[in-house]
């Protein structure tokens, strides 16, 4: 599957703006941090991309979510499964085992704390650092539904925090207009 395919099923499957922007901010992250572990860019790019791909169907089912993305994807004929198994992991359905599992949920929280210090930051995403970013993380009360833990799952990936924000802010800086930040 192509990103252009992958992005045209995320604009059939999710209606929320907001969510595909967050989609967006993963894949971003994921492709950044391919190369640190000689993974493809581009296939770890796509596992951000599809990762809530039926986060909308299964808001209210989440022990659903992320299968339903990989029965679809699988009905597609979609075969790739360090992928799928990403996916599944994110989702809570695996424990995650191998780099882009691990990166997966690692970046999928820290995603959405750094959107909300964006919107709190008076230069938005462009003006944001990585000192920002952590000291946001400390504050247990700021963006309670960015996982802590979940990001902190870096470590499994032999990344300190600062390394982890060092890699993910830039990417999504680099696409803060797709973003609306």
């Amino acid at each position: 599957m192509t990103r252009e395919e992958a992005l045209a099923l995320v604009k059939e499957k999710v209606r929320t703006v907001n969510l595909v922007k967050h989609m967006l901010a993963v894949e971003a992250g994921m492709r950044a941090l391919a190369p640190r572990f000689s993974g493809d860019p581009d296939r770890w790019a796509l596992a951000g991309l599809l990762h809530d791909l039926d986060y909308e169907e299964t808001k209210d089912t989440p022990d659903r979510h992320g299968r339903v993305t990989v029965e679809l994807l699988r009905g597609r004929g979609f075969s790739d499964e360090e992928i799928l198994a990403a996916i599944l992991a994110h989702a809570g359905h695996k424990q995650p085992d191998r780099p882009m599992e691990w990166a997966l949920c690692s970046v999928d929280p820290l995603t959405g704390l750094i959107v909300a210090a964006a919107l709190v930051h008076p230069e938005r995403l462009g003006g944001l650092t990585v000192k920002n970013v952590l000291n946001r993380y400390r504050e247990k009360a700021f963006a309670r539904s960015a996982s802590r833990e979940g990001i902190a799952a870096c470590a499994n990936l032999g990344l300190s925090l600062e390394e982890f924000v060092g890699t993910v802010l830039p990417a999504m800086q680099g696409i803060r207009r797709e973003l609306g930040l």
